[in-house]
């Protein structure tokens, strides 16, 4: 599908909450309990990040980024926020930290297109500057997209509404997944890319976890991953997915769905088994469900099953 730079503007992100940690010990709280290093952020940067359970197993995806010398801010999908600000905050104990529920407080606004590219030209992926109307944080493209998200502010007039459904589109294309309701505690970080894309840091220590991902990277026990498919009808995340050869069993599951621009089809991020790769079909929902066909994602990954980590 050819896509253009008509694919441009701001969307407020009403389908993201943001959970403020706020106190001396916020970073050095957070970097024991995330994937990645919180503790070395500074205001020039952001980061992806994953919380996981004992078992390794994501919880939540964030985007994280320091506000303040004493407040971090992390980014994630409304619908496992709740959950995982009461998880969180279990293990705050002593440390000088209090985790609360800034969504209402801090506005999120997805910015694609021509807007993007004039602000961010000289920022790399992931870093943050702070311009007029919040604090602005490159987000990888998609599509060829440039895109940002702008944190603070009001919806400026002079920027064209960009559709939810386009935002929630480039997400896709980007290939960095987000943690829903429907796959929290489905996926094991490598399952989704994690490490390929900066949200995994390997010798940052412990957090919940830890073992079972570090296992996973070096044992090479790994053999499933996620790829960009199409598929000709609306997808919905959780939904598995299942191979031709062995109809009996899933051989994976849908991460993130979107539909295409215009409404013709639809995109997924979705986990699967990379053995399935190889020959046969894979279909979305049943046995006979639709077929995805393989799109391409913005950054490698093995894809041989003998050859995974």
């Amino acid at each position: 599908m050819s896509v253009n730079m008509a694919l441009a503007g701001s969307v407020a992100l009403t389908h993201l909450g943001v959970i403020r940690a706020k106190g001396a010990d916020a970073a050095s709280f957070l970097h024991g309990q995330l994937t990645n290093d919180v503790a070395g952020l500074d205001g020039s940067q952001a980061r992806l990040a994953g919380f996981c359970s004992a078992k390794g197993r994501l919880l939540a995806s964030f985007i994280a980024w320091k506000a303040a010398d004493d407040e971090v801010l992390l980014a994630c999908h409304a619908s496992v926020l709740p959950a995982t600000l009461k998880r969180l905050s279990m293990f705050v104990l002593r440390a000088k930290c209090r985790l609360t529920d800034a969504s209402a407080e801090v506005p999120l606004f997805g910015v694609a297109g021509t807007p993007a590219r004039a602000e961010l030209a000289r920022l790399p992926v992931w870093g943050q500057q702070a311009l007029n109307d919040g604090q602005w944080i490159r987000l990888p493209d998609a599509a060829g997209i440039p895109r940002a998200l702008r944190v603070g502010g009001t919806a400026d007039p002079e920027v064209t509404d960009l559709p939810m459904a386009e935002w929630r589109w480039l997400e896709v294309q980007s290939g960095v997944p987000v943690i829903e309701a429907e796959t929290a505690e489905s996926f094991v970080p490598q399952m989704l890319n994690f490490e390929l894309i900066g949200g995994v840091n390997f010798q940052k220590g412990c957090y919940p976890g830890q073992e079972i991902v570090a296992r996973a990277q070096y044992r090479g026990t790994v053999k499933r991953r996620m790829f960009l498919f199409d598929v000709d009808l609306p997808a919905q995340p959780g939904q598995e997915i299942f191979h031709s050869a062995d109809p009996n069993q899933p051989a994976g599951m849908v991460v993130n769905a979107a539909m295409h621009p215009g409404g013709e089809g639809c995109s997924v991020l979705a986990e699967v088994k990379l053995a399935t790769l190889d020959a046969g079909s894979l279909h979305v929902g049943a046995p006979d469900g639709p077929s995805l066909r393989r799109g391409e994602l913005p950054y490698p990954v093995v894809a041989d099953a003998d050859e995974a980590v």
